[in-house]
């Protein structure tokens, strides 16, 4: 295939977080079957210098994002935007795409989330793959469903905002893609889009194996592990809620439980949790597996979880017994391998199961790693992507 220009919102590398994992496996991919052209945003500064990203790239364009998100709010009030396009709207980045198209014969553009879409040129004359990965504007109409006062006003205005967007790109795009059936299912409904596709997420199996070769962790016997961004609202909500409504029924019955909450950027409210007895805030981790590994149980209590959990796939390839939300277990075809609770005493009770019995909990870990093996492999989750990449060029119309 011709030359692809890859627009992204966060640096693809390293793989170390949910969206990266997909953009970076998506990358690779894609380099193996074309020159990639990467303009994409850096919101960590290390992410400005990723000299690995040479071996997929035949020419990268990294911008610095420091707009603030009070900045970012004037702007989409002033402008009648939504927030999550103004936040990422940038004359920099614009200047190198035009530079990028104008210099290269990109037959296809690929955007990695919805807020990168505003960088699509006005006049289509390439294939667009959208990967919306998830339908945001769901995610803000969850959000201002809970909230009140102006919030509420705010967040309902985002959805309604998003939500119109992410439909006229859907129209311009050649292909759209979500993570879960669910969600495609979700976006057609809402936006009557065509063209819509799911490719999940995967796992590299090889990196998460128990048996791998990576730095251990001694934190006791019955550790309970959380793992993700820890600035991520779902995730700050997810384990606010598990401790303070689950955690102390499960040391009811096991005093000696702690709760390990692992993840970079741990906000104020995530740092204050650690006054709470058994909790451990780590902050950002050099490689994840040795918490993963150390874990008697891992937990996804999340109650707003769109897509395919990164974290839940992690566990589950390392071996780990895995206690999830409903929602943090929907999309995942877990095949009965992991604990789904809706309610805290459900996912209490689940975990202090786990806890109490080690040769169930083993043998489901064990059960859950075969099954990510056999289901969620990123080439076989990546192989119906080839069919998309070899479509005839759809040109559309100009979002």
């Amino acid at each position: 295939m011709g030359d692809i220009l890859f627009l992204a919102h966060r640096v693809p590398y390293p793989p170390d977080r949910g969206d990266k994992i997909r953009s970076f496996h998506m990358l690779r991919h894609l380099a193996a079957r074309g020159r990639v052209h990467l303009a994409a945003f850096a919101d960590d500064p290390r992410d400005m210098d990723r000299p690995e990203l040479a071996r997929f790239t035949a020419s990268r364009a990294i911008v610095r994002r420091t707009k603030t998100q009070f900045v970012a709010g004037v702007q989409a009030l002033a402008s009648g935007q939504p927030l999550s396009l103004t936040a990422f709207d940038h004359a920099a980045m614009r200047r190198a795409v035009r530079e990028v198209l104008a210099r290269e014969d990109i037959e296809t553009i690929f955007v990695f989330s919805s807020q990168m879409a505003q960088y699509l040129p006005a006049e289509p004359h390439a294939r667009v793959i959208m990967d919306f990965v998830d339908m945001d504007s769901a995610k803000f109409a969850a959000y201002a469903d809970a909230a009140k006062g102006p919030m509420r006003w705010v967040l309902a205005r985002e959805a309604r905002l998003l939500m119109a967007f992410e439909g006229a790109v859907a129209a311009r795009a050649d292909a759209s893609l979500f993570v879960s059936q669910t969600e495609a299912g979700l976006f057609r409904r809402h936006t009557g889009a065509e063209r819509v596709h799911v490719i999940e997420n995967g796992i590299d199996t090889a990196h998460f194996d128990p048996s791998a070769d990576f730095e251990r962790v001694d934190a006791g016997s019955a550790l309970i592990v959380f793992t993700g961004q820890m600035d991520y609202r779902p995730n700050v909500e997810a384990v606010s809620w598990f401790v303070e409504a689950i955690l102390p029924r499960v040391r009811a019955a096991h005093p000696e439980a702690r709760f390990a909450i692992v993840g970079r950027n741990p906000t104020d409210a995530v740092k204050a949790l650690s006054k709470h007895a058994g909790v451990i805030v780590t902050g950002e981790v050099a490689d994840v597996r040795g918490w993963l590994a150390a874990a008697a149980v891992v937990a996804a209590p999340l109650k707003l979880a769109r897509g395919i959990q990164n974290k839940v796939l992690e566990a589950m390839a390392m071996a780990r017994p895995v206690v999830a939300s409903a929602a943090a277990a929907e999309g995942i075809d877990h095949n009965g391998t992991i604990a789904v609770g809706v309610t805290a005493e459900d996912m209490a009770e689940a975990v202090t199961l786990l806890l109490s019995d080690r040769e169930n909990a083993a043998e489901l870990g064990l059960d859950a790693r075969a099954r990510v093996m056999a289901r969620y492999g990123w080439d076989a989750r990546l192989a119906a992507f080839d069919h998309l990449l070899g479509a005839p060029v759809r040109l559309g119309q100009a979002a």
